[in-house]
């Protein structure tokens, strides 16, 4: 069996994979594959190993007639076309639950980062400007007491309202296509309505998975609605909202702050102005990056990835 990786892995992985007698071809160059090089590496393979957000399409499937199972080394998979690799017979298993805390620790980072205006007040630091802490233009706001509104109350949301109710005695509501009852039984969360969540949360944070018809949800119409304090946060993918609507809601203060974990585009560019506003927090998308995590996600992948090539059924099968 043959399959290719889209990006260097752990070498525990490549270990695992050469004792499965499995031929295993790396991408090794340091920036993303083409689309055009990805179709040339994957049509002689019968497995492929995503690490990334490489788009995996009908274009790309068509064209690999060997391949029978596609590994994705994330929970995310709004970047593969699940429709047309039910219809071409190719397994497709992420890694769900493995990265639950390490996620939910990156937003409840984030929360307090902005809350405290951290990041920027350490930019102020290496410019010599220690006073400015002192300003009160840069005070942070206190989050006990306040109330945290989840966008997608699923394991990592519920992570983080856990963590939020614990420390700082906050109020959970959440906006969801069904009700999490374990939710409303521990944590005494309460399933709203889109407009009510942006009109009473303090703090907004998105756990929903991408789809096309919530892409671009949180844009200048719904910041807008948002309150005036309140602070923004998003670990679930870019395309959940409008960067240049988000830095003009920060502009105008229609929003107090924002903590970022993914950003749209990704990689952010250099220049961007979110990475000097104050009530800022940028990160690149490391949501999952301890090696705990990491490590648990490789094994998962790998593990489905064997068994698709075996024409077994894969332990977290999306189709």
């Amino acid at each position: 069996m043959k399959i290719f990786v889209t990006r260097p892995i752990m070498d525990f992985g490549m270990e695992r994979l050469h004792k499965a007698g499995i031929d295993v071809t790396v991408w090794e160059e340091d920036r993303n594959l083409t689309p055009e090089e990805l179709v040339a590496h994957c049509q002689k393979v019968d497995g492929l190993l995503n690490v990334g957000m490489n788009q995996l399409n009908r274009e790309l499937m068509a064209a690999c007639p060997n391949l029978k199972v596609i590994s994705l080394h994330s929970v995310g998979y709004d970047h593969v076309d699940l429709e047309a690799a039910k219809e071409l017979g190719i397994k497709v298993g992420n890694t769900p639950g493995v990265l639950t805390n390490a996620t939910a620790d990156t937003a409840f980072l984030l929360i307090q980062s902005v809350a405290r205006n951290a990041f920027y007040l350490n930019h102020q630091i290496l410019e010599d400007n220690w006073k400015a802490s002192q300003e009160i233009e840069n005070f942070g706001i206190e989050l006990r007491g306040k109330t945290l509104g989840i966008f997608g109350l699923g394991s990592i949301g519920f992570a983080l309202a856990k963590r939020c109710k614990a420390v700082f005695d906050m109020e959970i509501i959440y906006h969801n296509r069904g009700n999490n009852e374990e939710a409303e039984k521990l944590l005494g969360a309460r399933r709203v309505e889109l407009e009510e969540l942006l009109a009473e949360s303090d703090v907004i944070s998105i756990h929903a998975n991408l789809t096309t018809e919530n892409t671009g949800i949180f844009n200048d119409e719904v910041f807008q609605q948002m309150k005036q304090s309140a602070i923004f946060i998003n670990t679930a993918r870019g395309g959940f909202h409008n960067e240049l609507d988000l830095i003009l809601a920060l502009q105008k203060k229609h929003i107090w702050g924002a903590g970022l974990d993914v950003t749209n585009p990704e990689p952010m560019h250099a220049d961007n102005p979110l990475l000097t506003m104050p009530h800022v927090c940028v990160l690149p998308h490391i949501g999952s990056a301890t090696l705990e995590t990491r490590t648990a996600m490789l094994d998962l992948a790998i593990d489905n990835l064997i068994a698709g090539l075996n024409g077994k059924p894969l332990k977290t099968e999306l189709i």
